[in-house]
Formats: structure tokens, C-alpha cells, sequence
């Protein structure tokens, strides 16, 4: 009989709790790419982890964004174009984010809104693409998000 032994990396990952209405919230942290450092909203209710489209080809207009025949539904619009792009030197905390897709999208109406609340410039929203790829567990008393990396 052998036992194997799993190793997994913890990494915490500080929340903000940001107040939008009388009784909701969001969370948000910090993320890095290509050495930018990122705003990013946790959204659990969204399937792919977004950028903003013109944020990304401002900063890096020589990354290749690949538009996919289909259309993204959701944050609060109707469908738009949607646009893929490899993430790669993508960071939260000290977790390397490797082998994830995420999409491009018009995201000015959500960074509006989170310019006139006073939390700075949004610049995506972190996805439960990536929440389930490191088995993430949100904990709202410490304010953290735990990710694992299996090996």
C-alpha cells in the first residue's frame, strides 16, 4: 500500500469591502500584470475573469486580443463583442495565475460607477474561472481570499 501525499500552496489574498447601496457591498483587491498593478472586482456569479477592452489595449497594444464569434451577456448591459486573451505574468498576491483565458470587454459603464463611488479605476473582475481552478474560499470575517495550488 503507498500513500501519497498532496502538496498545495495557500496564498492569502487581502479584500476590501466596499459599500455600494444601503445594505450590499462588493469586494475587491489587488491584482498585477505584466508588472500594472490591478483593481479588480470578486464576483462568484461570474463565470470568466473580464478586463476591460480598452484598458488592456491602451497598456499593451501589442497583445494579441482574439474576438470570438459569440456574444457575452451580463453586467448589467445587454450582449457585447466578446474578446479573449491569454493570461500570462498574471498575479494575485504571490499565487501566478497559469493557463487561464479571460475575456476583453467594454467595461466603462462598471468603471463609471466605481470612479463616482470613490474606489479609484476598476480594471476587471476576478471570475470563478480562476475561483475554481485554485479552490478558492472567500472569508469575509478576515477579509481574505484563500487560494490553493495543487501539485
Amino acid at each position: 500500500m503507498s500513500i501519497v501525499f498532496l502538496v498545495y500552496m495557500k496564498y492569502k489574498i487581502p479584500l476590501q469591502l466596499v459599500p455600494l447601496e444601503e445594505d450590499g457591498f462588493h469586494l475587491l483587491l489587488k491584482a498585477s500584470w505584466y508588472d500594472r498593478n490591478l483593481l479588480l472586482v470578486l464576483d462568484t456569479g461570474a463565470s470568466k475573469t473580464v478586463f476591460d477592452k480598452t484598458v488592456v489595449s491602451n497598456w499593451f497594444p501589442d497583445l494579441e486580443l482574439r474576438a470570438v464569434n459569440q456574444t457575452s451577456a451580463g453586467l448589467g448591459t445587454t450582449e457585447m463583442e466578446s474578446h479573449v486573451l491569454d493570461l500570462k505574468r498574471f498575479q494575485l498576491g504571490s499565487c501566478r495565475i497559469k493557463g487561464v483565458k479571460a475575456a476583453a470587454l467594454d467595461l466603462q459603464h462598471i468603471r463609471e460607477t466605481y470612479a463616482q463611488l470613490g474606489y479609484g479605476d476598476l480594471d476587471g473582475i476576478l471570475g470563478g474561472d480562476i475561483l475554481h481552478k485554485y479552490r478558492a474560499t472567500i472569508n469575509y470575517q478576515k477579509r481574505l481570499l484563500i487560494l490553493r495550488d495543487g501539485k
